[in-house]
Parts: C-alpha cells; structure tokens; sequence
C-alpha cells in the first residue's frame, strides 16, 4: 500500500501579528521593521530639505569638488592658455558703437587684424587692472574682490589710467 503525499494549499498562510508586534518581540530590529513599515503618506510627509535628491536616472549621488578646487584649476587652466577670452564678435560690436559715438558723420571700416590688436590690448589692461585689485584685497585680508578695490586701483593708477579722466 503506498501512500500519496497530501497535497499543500497553494495560498500563503498569513501571521496575524503585524511587523511593528514582532519587531518589539525580537527587539534589536526595532528601528530597521520600523522604517520598513512607513506608509507612503508618512515619506510624503517628511521634509523634503531633508531628503538627498539623485541625480537623474541614477540611485548614487552626484560628485561634488570642495568649495574653491574648480576655481583653481580655472585659475591654473586660464594662466596657461594664450587665447582671447573675450568673444570677438560682441567686442568688435562695442568697439564700432563707441567709435560712432566718437565720430557720427563717418562710418569708420576696420580691418580683422585691427580689431584683434584692440581687443589684445583691451584684455591685457583688464587683466593688469583686476591684477592690482587681487592685491588690494589681499591687502584688506580678503580674498574676494569688491568695487571699491577697484576704486582704490584706479586712483592709485593716476592720471595715465584712462579710466581717469
């Protein structure tokens, strides 16, 4: 006579206790069950300042540089390179526009090589000037550089500064 074995219910049979119940009969996963059970109401409820958004499409966090290292390798990227920084269409509008305001009758041509010499010049001079506005500030115990740094600069540059007229 062999036997059959019994056939097994196929739904799960259910605990009445609840997790929190027997989180605190087991008691060193207290808070671990306690999280686990937070309704979505309650995550809403939390505050979202609080709460660490990811980035796009992505559970980790985005990268961050310390405050100041960005800066200086933009310090170490822009003292070795030789290129314009200022764009050059936009430079060679201002140049035109103040020339019209200097002589209104003409209309003045430029040639390329004339504009790029002025706008060499013109960067030159702003880097001389925010050059000896760094050292002012220093100067104050500062590192940021303020208006009136600039002020004292072109005061001290005297009368073969143009910007003192």
């Amino acid at each position: 006579m062999t036997r059959t074995p019994a056939k097994v219910a196929s739904t799960p049979v259910r605990s009445t206790s609840t997790p929190v119940a027997t989180a605190a009969i087991t008691g060193a996963h207290v808070l671990a069950t306690k999280r686990q059970t937070l309704s979505a109401k309650s995550r809403k409820q939390t505050d979202p300042k609080r709460r660490e958004q990811p980035a796009l499409g992505s559970g980790k966090r985005r990268h961050r540089y310390r405050p100041g290292t960005v800066a200086l390798r933009e310090i170490r990227k822009f003292q070795c390179t030789t290129d314009l920084l200022l764009r050059k269409l936009p430079f060679a509008r201002l140049v035109r526009e103040v020339l019209q305001d200097i002589y209104p009758s003409n209309e003045i041509r430029w040639q390329s090589t004339a504009l790029l010499a002025m706008q060499e010049a013109a960067e030159a001079y702003l880097i001389g000037v925010f050059e000896d506005t760094n050292v002012v500030a220093i100067n104050a115990k500062r590192v940021t550089i303020m208006a009136r740094d600039l002020k004292v600069v072109r005061r001290i540059r005297g009368r073969g500064d143009p910007g003192n007229r």
